[in-house]
């Protein structure tokens, strides 16, 4: 074994070698894996091996598709056969929902250049003569997906690796992690150290235990799967002699299973309710190509449900069952990316679907440690979007959840239940009172509608217009016509002071920092691309001190980017708030009147109180920071207070609003409010895969200001001209279904663009897209179409901001 190397990798299943294949590939070839027992001993060795394209989130449907391709090129690469099956794959449906989940799916996938066909229940019995038709409404098929052989792969990843100078160790078990004076990593193991500039951990179910050693609370806990091989079938075996293709791999969505054929016989994989999280202190230090005890009693339903569909399955004998760990995590999608906090330290790990993703995230990973950068946008498996929050017991619940929540119908405004509530602002219970329904971000508990008296306190979740539409709408009313109140206190907030600290900032993102204490401005730090990273609002609080705010999901994500850049040298210091302050938001044409009354002390005038601006206030008895700022485009104030005084604070305004209409309003009533202003969002308009000019960010980035993260790369972008422009659409026709971003923009039947964000405008009473398109196509008046659930509708370019686009009511006087 080597005594150092660029990059160690620790863990030798298929996710871990192909991290080493592409680095290699990259051409970092000083790159070492290290191996505690033989290559595919853990979750690899008994993965089922399937290749499912379908995924609801845009990140990882990139990587998977990059996978399936990589796979059969690897094959040609290393002349090692890979066992890839092409055999498709069709999803069932049986329902409304579960058919709108699969168009809203199909448009992601047309706008990454997935094949996906629609099928009738005739259809797929022709694909697959042994299922029935009874209860089918329609399916989908990716006709480029099937399985794999993960030992193959595995040994075909290493065999490529070692042909470009990468090293594996096997046998070799990793039993410490620690940084040296000199920024290395020294990695410990029963061979002897090594030494490296870089870290990848992709250890599967030991992640946890490899976290420990640096100090990493790593969300990952496995989970038991269970699938079972049949006895050989006769009308199977009769195929194969008669050379008809093999049948696809079934997924009985609503049954919750997958069934393939293996050998002349079938596999059955049930996702079911009550599988128990397993290796929560992490597997035994012996542990290699570990099974659990079978449970057949819980897959019964499932069982029966498949014999329902597939009567053949019911007439052969069970050849084995396998039970054994797949790591987890919350929301179910994989965790790559750097770790929060820790240099050089990079996670690939909670791979459910790691045979599938495990090409993709080893693709990306490399390209993120060479170059810097992903190349697509990795917010939805970035190990940032979890905090510390993720407690053991926090893991088990929602990673179980997680597992039996594989085959549900994932709605948009989907909020799963388990572990709630955890964080609790002060207001929950006042909120509550009031009708709220709440959903989670980043573990806090926030209002997402309210649900009026009489009616129940319930979500009714669609991929269409929802019970709650009417409720939001009058939400919206109620900010446009009086006043609304709303909880955001979990905001992500922190201090950067010192003297270091404006020089610091000013680099780190594109807008000019107020010059003037008490004002502030909307600043975005880019990566080093020129897309967009992060987006903060920075107040000056004095010479040497900044009070940033950025999105509460983005917490660790924004402040962890903040505190990689930080100088070395102690003259910046950042200070974390989050906890420390609540935020109340008050909005609507009497927010004024309402300000006074709560602060009689206090001039909230125009020429005292100007937009974009703060000052120290008093509302009622307590301290508070208000700021002429907000996110739905109506005259308002962010309050922004120590946390203590929160209840104080939203009981004087709820006293003093009475008679001018104050009402709360939801997180859903202010994206429909924020889509009215074209206001962009991190993680949809605002992304590392567009230039932060393509995002329409013209006002907010000064190429001319001097240095600072991303402009050199922003500007050569520029110079070579983009392929997308922000745009806001009215869609035209629509009466249930708006559009819910990813959907695929069409200009005479050619794909032009995509949706970032949709819904429901009800100030202005029109279906509104924001979105990216060909910049040629970008201006008002401009006809195009979209896909909404598989309906082509048209749609019109607007003007920017059709809401009150001069934005009288935002600065409104009085």
């Amino acid at each position: 074994m080597k005594s150092h190397a660029r990059v160690v990798v620790i863990g030798g299943g298929a996710v871990g070698v192909s991290t080493l294949y592409h680095l290699a590939k990259k051409g970092w070839s000083d790159v070492v894996l290290l191996e505690r027992k033989e290559l595919t001993s853990g979750s690899t060795w008994h993965a089922a091996g399937l290749l499912p394209l379908f995924n609801m989130s845009y990140s990882v449907g990139q990587i998977h598709k990059y996978s399936v391709k990589f796979y059969q090129e690897l094959e040609k690469e290393t002349g090692q056969d890979v066992g890839f099956a092409k055999v498709s794959n069709i999803r069932l449906a049986m329902n409304q929902d579960r058919m709108d989940e699969y168009m809203q799916y199909k448009g992601v996938a047309d706008t990454i250049g997935i094949d996906v066909k629609v099928l009738t229940p005739e259809e797929v019995v022709e694909v697959w003569p042994l299922a029935v038709t009874d209860g089918l409404i329609g399916a989908i098929q990716h006709p480029d997906d099937g399985y794999i052989q993960p030992a193959d792969l595995t040994q075909a990843l290493a065999k490529g690796a070692r042909a470009l100078g990468a090293e594996i160790n096997r046998n070799t078990t990793v039993t410490g992690i620690k940084r040296t004076p000199s920024g290395e990593w020294l990695i410990s193991t029963d061979k002897g150290d090594i030494t490296c500039e870089h870290v990848v951990t992709c250890t599967g179910s030991f992640a946890r235990q490899t976290g420990k050693m640096v100090g990493l609370d790593i969300p990952v806990i496995p989970v038991e799967h269970q699938y079972i091989v049949t006895e050989p079938h006769p009308e199977i075996m009769k195929r194969k002699e008669q050379g008809l293709p093999e049948m696809g791999v079934l997924r009985g969505s609503d049954g919750a299973w997958y069934m393939r054929e293996e050998r002349g016989g079938l596999i059955l994989g049930p996702y079911e309710h009550g599988a128990p999280a397993c290796y929560v202190d992490g597997p035994s230090e012996d542990c290699e190509y570990e099974l659990f005890q079978e449970d057949l009693d819980r897959l019964m339903p499932h069982i029966e449900s498949a014999i329902e569909r597939v009567p053949a399955f019911g007439e052969v004998g069970i050849k084995k069952v396998y039970n054994g760990a797949i790591a987890y995590t919350p929301d179910g999608n994989p965790i790559i990316g750097p770790a929060w906090d820790l240099p050089n330290f990079w996670l690939n790990e909670g791979h459910s679907f790691g045979i599938t993703a495990a090409g993709g995230a080893g693709w990306q990973l490399a390209e993120w440690i060479v170059e810097g950068e992903p190349t697509i946008d990795m917010l939805g498996v970035d190990p940032r979007r979890y905090g510390d929050y993720c407690t053991k017991s926090y893991l088990v619940e929602k990673n179980e959840e997680a597992y039996a929540h594989v085959f549900v119908t994932h709605f948009p405004d989907e909020e799963r239940p388990a572990a709630r509530p955890l964080r609790r602002t002060p207001v929950y219970d006042r909120l509550k009172d009031l009708g709220a329904v709440f959903g989670q971000s980043f573990g806090w508990e926030r209002a997402n509608w309210f649900a009026p008296e009489g009616v129940p306190a319930e979500d009714d979740w669609s991929f269409r217009r929802s019970k709650y539409f009417e409720h939001v709408g009058n939400e919206c009313k109620n900010v446009m016509e009086n006043v609304g109140i709303l909880d955001l206190s979990g905001f992500a907030k922190a201090r950067i002071s010192g003297p270091g600290a404006e020089a610091f900032l000013d680099n780190l993102v594109a807008n000019k920092l107020p010059k003037k204490v008490n004002r502030i401005a909307l600043a975005h730090a880019l990566n080093t691309r020129g897309g967009v990273h992060s987006e903060f609002t920075i107040l000056r609080e004095s010479d040497e001190s900044f009070y940033c705010v950025s999105a509460g999901g983005f917490q660790r994500l924004d402040h962890d980017w903040v505190k990689k850049h930080m100088p070395a040298d102690g003259s910046v210091r950042f200070d974390h708030l989050t906890n420390a302050m609540g935020v109340l938001i008050v909005a609507g044409p009497k927010a004024r009147e309402l300000m006074k009354r709560v602060s009689p002390y206090t001039d909230f005038s125009n020429a005292a109180f100007p937009w974009l601006s703060a000052q120290d206030i008093d509302v009622g008895l307590a301290p508070c920071r208000a700021v002429r700022v907000n996110f739905v485009g109506e005259l308002g104030w962010e309050l922004h207070h120590p946390i203590e005084y929160q209840l104080h604070i939203f009981d004087r305004l709820m006293a003093a609003g009475a008679d001018l209409g104050i009402k709360p309003f939801g997180l859903r009533a202010m994206d429909s409010l924020r889509l009215e202003k074209s206001y962009r969002l991190p993680g949809r308009e605002l992304s590392i895969e567009y230039a932060a000019f393509e995002s329409g960010l013209q006002r907010f980035v000064h190429p001319n200001k001097g240095d600072f993260i991303g402009r050199d790369a922003l500007v050569e972008w520029q110079q070579k001209g983009f392929n997308y422009a922000f745009t806001t659409l009215e869609v035209h026709d629509v009466t249930d279904a708006d559009a819910l971003g990813s959907n695929p923009i069409y200009k005479d039947g050619k794909l032009v663009g995509r949706a970032t964000s949709g819904g429901y405008g009800f100030r202005i009473q029109k279906s509104l897209v924001l979105a990216m398109v060909d910049p040629a196509l970008s201006e008002p008046g401009t006809s195009l179409e979209i896909d909404i659930l598989g309906k082509i509708y048209p749609c019109t370019v607007l003007e920017e901001s059709p809401y009150d686009p001069n934005n009288e009511r935002l600065r409104a006087d009085g």
